[in-house]
């Protein structure tokens, strides 16, 4: 409960609605709570005693009663949706805000899955309470009170029924209540299960198909869609037990007002329309309880969201912007790591274990070594993805913990290992970081990366549309694209994770061409699987189990490391052996 009332804070910005949608409640309530007097004098003053002037007039009164209620049932009904769904807009815009604020180490232990359902469904069950069961539940409240007491002006005696019923059904609804919310917890998380295995199964359709795995994944489906169809069957069957149990109570109520209110019309101390006024009263004070059932349900599954929803927003980002951070100048780019100790978990082996090393302005620095050794975590630290654990890392001298995040990733541009392009088209995707640019800067960014020849064989050139994740294009087409995207910016430092992995050696020499040209003046940072890639850098890091073992330039490591020279004669024999095959191919092919 407490976090679903924190949800009710959203309504805030919708103030004026929320108090137009009560008034109108209250009003509507208050016009069917009249309507049983109306039976009553109908009765005994029309019917009992003859008179059809009194019928014609109480049914005017009647009809128009039930117009008002309708009109304010109406308006309740609207200004309540509206306010509603402006607390469910200004919530997925937290959620989603809180899940691009969070730093990579969040994202490393949750699902997408989970996110996907606290951003969608969470969101929806919070907003329907507040849309309808919180209107609900005041509307029942007040028609439960304001029924009751009616109940007491008009017979006390009878109404001492009441006060059995209602703590009775009451205590039963939160039996119920309290056996069900923890199933509502475990259905929203059979949900992220759900989300899970079809966003992984969406993400990689063609892996599966590619290796037949379609009836396995059917199958893991079937049985994460089979553990949520029980959970719900299970909290079906706990609220399909309670209205029985509500109803039974309901129907001794009511026996038990007939008989008692029956002797006292026969002996003459209770007139006929009294008694069916407080009959109606009776329906009116206990309908509203039966609907609490309704508003139970909701509101434990409300709240279960709500406190899916608020342990994300509440999450802790591991990189903060300290409240003093500056906005980091125009750099030139010299980058320097002091004594850097990191470790993705805490209490995990260090990936990486006292690193030190120094990048001039315009220097070309090369990051080697085998899977593991720590080369991909040193770029992630640069721009802070990720927070150092012990030591510093300075740009310029800055303190890249004590200058905004956005000022120190506008000064880096990235490529990534894995390429990620965005639904849209080629020259949205180039220009995603930079959406001023214009169509020169972008040809020119595509011709430095070597894409503006196949970007304009396609039939619509740079206006076609890629797909998502860039489906429609080669792996060697989406990096040059991805590489355009980061040289748009026309960033003091160049990250180039592994960038011409998924490109052919025609491609990657000429890629490779136009980056030595690029990188002139820039400081760039290389992280290669491949010697041949780095042989013009700078500096060389080699690194193995989060240490630099070795450093220097292509030539001085030949003559020092026995690592690196080890990796780049066997890197030089499997060239050998790849252009022997080629070689061999070719001469068979008739």
């Amino acid at each position: 409960m407490k976090q679903l009332l924190r949800s009710f804070r959203y309504l805030k910005a919708y103030w004026h609605l929320a108090v137009g949608s009560m008034l109108s409640m209250f009003l509507s309530a208050g016009a069917m709570l009249f309507l049983p007097r109306l039976q009553q004098m109908a009765i005994d003053q029309g019917i009992v005693q003859g008179d059809m002037g009194v019928l014609g007039r109480l049914a005017i009164l009647a009809i128009g009663l039930a117009l008002v209620r309708a009109l304010f049932q109406f308006a309740q009904g609207a200004l309540a949706i509206r306010s509603a769904q402006g607390v469910a807009f200004d919530l997925r815009n937290d959620v989603y805000a809180k899940i691009q604020a969070l730093s990579f180490s969040y994202h490393d232990k949750v699902h997408t899955g989970q996110l996907l359902t606290r951003a969608t469904s969470d969101v929806d069950r919070v907003q329907g309470f507040i849309g309808h069961g919180a209107g609900m539940l005041l509307s029942a409240v007040f028609m439960i009170g304001g029924s009751v007491f009616l109940l007491f002006t008009l017979n006390a005696r009878l109404a001492r029924v009441m006060l059995i019923m209602v703590p009775v059904t009451m205590a039963l609804f939160a039996l119920f209540a309290r056996a069900a919310f923890p199933l509502f917890r475990q259905v929203q998380r059979k949900l992220d299960d759900l989300n899970t295995v079809l966003q992984e199964n969406f993400a990689g359709i063609r892996v599966i198909k590619s290796f037949v795995r379609e009836a396995h994944e059917a199958r893991r489906y079937g049985q994460v869609n089979q553990d949520f169809y029980d959970l719900n069957i299970k909290v079906n069957n706990i609220l399909s037990l309670a209205f029985p149990t509500i109803f039974g109570v309901l129907n001794i109520a009511t026996l038990a007002i007939y008989w008692l209110g029956g002797s006292q019309v026969i002996s003459g101390t209770l007139s006929l329309g009294e008694l069916v006024a407080f009959a109606t009263y009776l329906g009116m004070a206990f309908f509203p309880v039966l609907m609490i059932g309704f508003i139970v349900t909701m509101l434990s599954s409300a709240s279960a969201s709500a406190v899916r929803i608020f342990e994300l927003l509440d999450a802790e980002s591991e990189v903060i912007e300290q409240p003093d951070a500056i906005e980091l100048p125009p750099v030139q780019g010299r980058i320097v790591f002091e004594n850097v100790t990191f470790r993705y978990y805490e209490g995990g082996e260090p990936v990486l274990d006292g690193v030190s090393f120094q990048v001039e302005t315009g220097q070309t620095l090369a990051l080697l070594g085998t899977t593991g050794s720590g080369k991909s975590t040193i770029i992630n630290l640069i721009p802070r993805f990720y927070d150092v654990r012990e030591g510093d890392i300075l740009i310029d001298g800055y303190d890249i913990r004590r200058v905004t995040l956005e000022s120190l990733r506008r000064q880096i541009g990235i490529v990534l290992q894995e390429t990620n392009l965005f639904d849209g088209t080629i020259r949205e995707n180039i220009a995603f970081g930079c959406p001023q640019a214009t169509m020169e800067e972008i040809e020119q960014a595509a011709r430095a990366a070597e894409a503006h020849d196949f970007i304009t064989g396609f039939p619509e050139g740079y206006e076609t549309h890629v797909g998502e994740r860039g489906v429609n294009l080669s792996g060697g087409q989406k990096q040059r694209i991805a590489i355009a995207r980061a040289l748009l910016l026309d960033p003091a430092i160049l990250i180039l994770d592994d960038a011409t992995s998924s490109v052919d050696l025609a491609t990657e020499y000429r890629i490779q061409r136009a980056l030595d040209n690029l990188m002139q003046g820039r400081t760039s940072i290389i992280v290669a699987q491949r010697v041949a890639t780095v042989l013009n850098a700078d500096q060389i890091l080699v690194l193995d189990q989060g240490r630099i073992v070795a450093r220097g330039t292509h030539e001085e490591l030949i003559r020092s490391s026995e690592l690196y020279a080890e990796i780049y004669s066997s890197q030089l024999q499997d060239d050998r052996y790849l252009l022997q095959q080629a070689e061999t191919t070719r001469e068979v092919t008739p």
